[in-house]
């Protein structure tokens, strides 16, 4: 495992400390005390409302499996229908959750891995294809066919 792997493992363990509620550095380190006070809040929510069949469209596919394995991990089963596309996620959940702990914890675990992935992507393009890696120049009008 490299060092930029390390760290986007911190980072990411990090994000589910802070949806969890952590109260010290110490505990942003402990994961699987994270996951259960989320689990207490999930619990908490279901006892409270009954839970709601969610579909949810996530087109890029790590993105996807960011959310699949965050429902896992909380114990929801993440399902599709026939004939539905492969960027539909289906879920029974109760709202609250999904509104104060599930989108809000996936946006930023997906977040953060967007920017390691662009990071390495930018680093492997530049040292094997091409050093410039800026997006291609918007121009006015058609250059001429030479």
């Amino acid at each position: 495992m490299t060092m930029d792997e390390q760290r986007l493992i911190e980072r990411l363990m990090a994000v589910e400390a802070l949806f969890a509620g952590a109260s010290c550095e110490g505990e942003k380190v402990a994961a699987e005390r994270a996951r259960e006070r989320i689990l207490e809040r999930l619990r908490a929510f279901e006892a409270k409302e009954a839970p709601t069949e969610f579909r949810f469209r996530i087109d890029d596919p790590w993105s996807r499996k960011v959310f699949i394995a965050l429902l896992r991990r909380y114990g929801i089963r993440p399902y599709r229908y026939p004939r539905q596309h492969s960027n539909t996620v289906m879920a029974r959940v109760p709202q609250r959750f999904v509104n104060e702990t599930l989108w809000p914890e996936y946006e930023a675990l997906s977040r953060e891995l967007a920017t390691y992935l662009n990071d390495v992507t930018q680093r492997v393009v530049a040292k094997v294809l091409h050093e410039d890696t800026q997006e291609a120049e918007t121009v006015s009008s058609p250059l001429p066919l030479t």
